[in-house]
């Protein structure tokens, strides 16, 4: 191969180098933007998939309508969503928001087994896919994972975490907004939910955290107490 003059050398040499401050910059400008975006410890690759998915959902939103069962980790605020699924049920019985809160009435839909004594918070064991009507009140949402433990379709209540298993899905979830609605004391877990697996947060300028979400009751056997020492909490997206 022959030789490039010195002055050819140093121009293409230049061109490289502003190519590369380019891609730099570029990368930066990206890295910005993660800086600002939704809280997430996603390496940079499963960001993009995960943003790529968030975008298509709120584009199947705007194509097809309201959905039937809502991506919960999608949203960038849930807070907001679960605002408006109070207020949209408080509006539509003329009643004052500041009575209704989601209740937790749980129901194992294929199974004859007779249901928790909950109210108002529905475990759904139809996938996410076989819902295909939203229901009258309220709204199904899915994309959550359970840490320290499991949901035992069997029992139909939380479980023990199985051998080498650090996370689980936790199937469709009905959240069915009820009026001046009495918390229950026993047979469940007062599971926190958290959008990422670091648990901590800071109190943004709308009053929320911007780490926790809310807290769901789920159906258990066993007391608060021993749930709270294994850490158990539902999180919207993993580290992967």
């Amino acid at each position: 191969m022959p030789c490039l003059p010195c002055g050819v050398k140093s121009y293409v040499l230049s061109f490289s180098l502003i190519i590369s401050k380019k891609k730099l910059t570029d990368l930066c400008h990206f890295l910005f933007r993660i800086r600002k975006a939704y809280p997430s410890l996603k390496p940079l690759a499963s960001w993009v998939i995960d943003l790529i998915q968030r975008v298509e959902f709120v584009q199947s939103w705007v194509d097809n309508g309201i959905p039937s069962v809502f991506w919960i980790s999608g949203f960038f605020f849930p807070q907001a969503f679960l605002t408006g699924t109070l207020q949209n049920f408080a509006r539509k019985n003329v009643v004052s928001i500041d009575t209704v809160s989601f209740g937790f009435q749980v129901r194992n839909s294929r199974s004859k087994k007779k249901d928790f004594h909950l109210k108002s918070f529905q475990v759904m064991k139809d996938a996410a896919k076989d819902l295909t009507q939203a229901p009258a009140d309220g709204c199904y949402i899915r994309g959550l994972f359970v840490e320290g433990a499991r949901w035992d379709s069997a029992l139909h209540a939380l479980g023990e975490s199985r051998p080498k298993e650090l996370f689980t899905d936790m199937p469709t979830i009905w959240l069915q907004p009820e009026q001046n609605r009495q918390v229950l004391s026993s047979g469940i877990y007062m599971c926190p939910v958290y959008k990422t697996l670091t648990r901590a947060g800071t109190l943004s300028t709308t009053g929320h955290s911007t780490n926790f979400v809310f807290t769901i009751e789920i159906p258990s056997s066993k007391s608060q107490k021993y749930w709270i020492k294994r850490g158990v909490a539902l999180i919207c997206a993993l580290n992967y």
